[in-house]
């Protein structure tokens, strides 16, 4: 039997369980949108830009087991989607990304979007396929399915010439769909060997990281164990309950919150589970790190490379926390409830809760009543989409998070842009749980139109802008060395007008005594279906403890006379105005 190869495509797409494409038709792929039409397990989805679609694939791969799946045209698609596939390669993020491609039967030059497309994109992916026939379609496919879920997961590129998916070739039968292995390479010696640190510690201590987040059961029964405080990375702020009494917060260094600080303040041994010790997640390589360092990871390559691991547990979280927890209880009985440690941390959360509490924040909404507000509403599975900017980490502080992937943030491609496409990919993949996006005024200006997606396919998403008219994490870094914000207001926006563009409801939320009405009144809209803009004019007068904590450990990372020259600049722009 004959078929086209974009009929062969879809078929093994089927085959692997994807449920969405996102991208937009051209003339290179055409034929596989409409053999998509067909599907009736397949909905392709389209965008208003090909970022967009790349980061709703990357919201539906964070949030659900399915495999967030482009497909574009080649050329200006897959540079559009780079921010998306980017961010996914850098965050551990599965993706399938199917390309379309010129000709391949032809003997000309200078074909619409000609482009060496995978020396483009082979930076920004974990491999990438050309497909020269029909007997490859299949196999290919599978094999980036594969790649895409294996080990560190992250998105893997397919370009199938625009030829192949037009015309008939022949169908062979599906061979056996890829198996992921989640791997546990450490031997029993270095089991027996972290066990044992732990047990000894003092004052143990556990960061997680995006990679424990299939293994939530397991770090809570270590920490309940070893009564030892828990961190997270940004990424990771969704893999243990912030309801645990251990929980101290994101991070734990300089730039960390105070429970966080006090709680690892003098700690001897660390067990940091899917974390690489990236620049967010230390503060700008502000934490100290025990000698005693027990680092369990499936990618061997993140071990020492910024602090020297004494024991390194290669292998997938579960497998190895797994063994890790046998191992512990094998060596000794647990460790009694830690009450004044607890009592400490829930004492340090309430008083920076309070602190913010206080804050006056000039009649615009402070951060923490929003919030307050907000926790106190939606329920605890909702999944909050997070952009990047300074009310990432205004959310990393004040809103705490209770089930895991129920939080997502993109981190160290740190790509704005992302929560309004990305909470679309989400809603999309989590039909039954609320979703909600966190998101800066700037970036939600380079993406918002894509609320116009969210419309067409009746999602009920809340979008809560945090409006004050300015790139506020970058102005807030530059205020103190430079005196002056050079080139990050964003002038007067009318988001009103978006929404109306958008066929979004719009909420204006001018001070504290609007929030709680509003959040109700959004939930109720988006409940029935309709995306909500609410617009909250925020006060960024006070500074996040990552801010502060992270522009000191800069600073005193310079040399001595750069930091003099500094100081000395801005005292004086300071005096001269």
């Amino acid at each position: 039997m004959k078929r086209t190869g974009a009929w062969i495509a879809v078929r093994a797409l089927e085959a692997l369980g994807i449920r969405y494409t996102f991208g937009i038709p051209g003339v290179h792929n055409t034929e596989l949108y409409d053999e998509l039409d067909s599907s009736e397990q397949i909905t392709p989805i389209l965008v208003t830009h090909e970022g967009g679609a790349s980061f709703m694939a990357d919201g539906v791969s964070r949030t659900s087991e399915l495999t967030g799946t482009l497909v574009i045209v080649p050329a200006a698609g897959a540079t559009h989607a780079a921010s998306g596939i980017g961010e996914a390669f850098l965050d551990g993020i599965p993706m399938l990304v199917i390309c379309g491609g010129i000709r391949n039967d032809l003997d000309k030059k200078y074909q619409l979007h000609e482009m060496d497309q995978h020396a483009f994109v082979k930076a920004l992916t974990k491999a990438t396929f050309l497909v020269s026939s029909h007997s490859e379609i299949v196999p290919t496919l599978f094999t980036a399915w594969e790649t895409a879920h294996s080990g560190e997961p992250g998105p893997v590129f397919v370009e199938i010439p625009v030829n192949l998916q037009m015309f008939p070739g022949e169908v062979l039968p599906l061979p056996p769909l890829p198996v992921i292995e989640r791997p546990c390479r450490a031997a029993s010696a270095d089991f027996q060997r972290a066990a044992q640190m732990l047990r000894a510690a003092k004052k143990p201590g556990m960061f997680l990281g995006w990679g424990a987040r299939d293994a939530f059961d397991l770090t809570r029964a270590i920490a309940d164990l070893l009564q030892a405080p828990v961190a997270t990375t940004l990424q990771g702020l969704s893999v243990f309950p912030a309801t645990h009494p251990l929980h101290t917060g994101y991070g734990f260094g300089a730039a960390a919150v105070p429970a966080a600080r006090n709680a690892f303040a003098g700690c001897d041994c660390l067990l940091a589970v899917g974390t690489r010790f990236a620049e967010i997640a230390t503060g700008s390589f502000g934490v100290t790190v025990p000698p005693n360092l027990i680092h369990v990871d499936i990618n061997p390559q993140v071990f020492s490379a910024n602090y020297p691991a004494a024991v390194a547990l290669e292998g997938d979280a579960v497998a190895v926390l797994t063994a890790l927890l046998d191992e512990l209880r094998r060596v000794g009985a647990g460790a009694t409830a830690d009450a004044a440690l607890q009592t400490r941390i829930a004492r340090d959360k309430q008083a920076y809760r309070d602190e913010w509490l206080r804050h006056d924040s000039g009649g615009k909404v402070n951060p923490a009543v929003f919030f307050n507000a907000l926790r106190a509403a939606a329920p605890a599975d909702a999944i909050a989409v997070v952009d990047d900017g300074n009310h990432t980490y205004l959310t990393a502080e004040l809103f705490p998070v209770h089930q895991s992937k129920a939080l997502i943030v993109p981190t160290d491609f740190n790509a704005m842009g992302y929560a309004v496409p990305a909470s679309i990919g989400a809603r999309l993949a989590n039909p039954d749980r609320e979703v909600f996006a966190i998101v800066g005024d700037g970036a939600f200006t380079m993406t918002c139109m894509e609320i116009v997606s969210a419309t067409r396919l009746g999602l009920g998403i809340v979008y809560y802008v945090f409006h004050d008219g300015e790139l506020s994490q970058i102005a807030q870094a530059q205020e103190i060395p430079f005196n002056r914000k050079p080139c990050t207001a964003l002038g007067a926006i009318d988001f009103s007008g978006v929404a109306i563009a958008t066929g979004a409801e719009y909420i204006a939320v001018p001070s504290n005594a609007e929030v709680a009405a509003a959040i109700a009144r959004a939930r109720q809209a988006a409940a029935a279906g309709r995306p909500v803009i609410v617009d909250l004019i925020m006060d960024y007068s006070k500074r996040t403890a990552f801010t502060q904590g992270a522009v000191k450990t800069n600073f005193q990372r310079l040399p001595l006379a750069q930091r003099l020259r500094m100081v000395t600049r801005a005292v004086k722009r300071k005096i001269t105005g």
